[in-house]
């Protein structure tokens, strides 16, 4: 399970509140790995039990005040050990393709107009990931850590790219199609 995960990497980048990890979540970690609020504030108490993170101590104590969370050093081993252990590929699941595939069977009444909306969703997030792109890595932002976000930002563009040409290429395929 990557959620944990997911939440030591955040906080190893910055210590946080619950509700600023979810935040954070919606704006960069979401992007390829999604986690409701709920899921995460679950979570986040399972890691405090295992002691792999802490609330740092309030400021001033005060009723319903936000706990900031921190890594502990067992967290960062956790996090080491999974960094560094072998994992397979997940196999593609997409219910899109599923949908294709019983169209060929059924018809595909319908199928275009999703197509469609695929399409526009997809070319919208590509746009986004450009403009992040765009904004946040100009040149010289060399940094290790710099690079290896960029590589995730590149994974993302060009899998969304991926899917534009695809979507493209299908829709032309089904304008090619004899009436059904």
């Amino acid at each position: 399970m990557s959620l944990p995960h997911a939440i030591l990497t955040a906080l190893l980048e910055k210590p946080s509140s619950g509700l600023e990890l979810t935040r954070r979540f919606d704006r960069s970690i979401g992007y390829f790995w999604s986690a409701t609020h709920q899921q995460i504030y679950r979570e986040l108490g399972r890691l405090e039990r295992e002691a792999h993170i802490r609330a740092l101590p309030a400021e001033q104590p005060a009723r319903g005040q936000k706990k900031v969370y921190e890594v502990l050093p067992a967290g960062r081993a956790e996090l080491t050990r999974w960094t560094a252990e072998s994992q397979d590929p997940k196999p593609l699941r997409d219910a899109l393709l599923l949908r294709l595939r019983a169209a060929a069977v059924v018809g595909t009444a319908g199928i275009e107009s999703d197509l469609r909306r695929h399409l526009t969703l997809h070319q919208r997030q590509l746009a986004e990931y450009e403009e992040i792109q765009r904004r946040d890595f100009q040149p010289g932002k060399d940094t290790p850590q710099d690079r290896l976000h960029h590589l995730i930002l590149r994974a993302g563009i060009d899998l969304e790219t991926f899917w534009t040409q695809w979507l493209t290429r299908a829709l032309q395929e089904l304008e090619e199609l004899p009436a059904q």
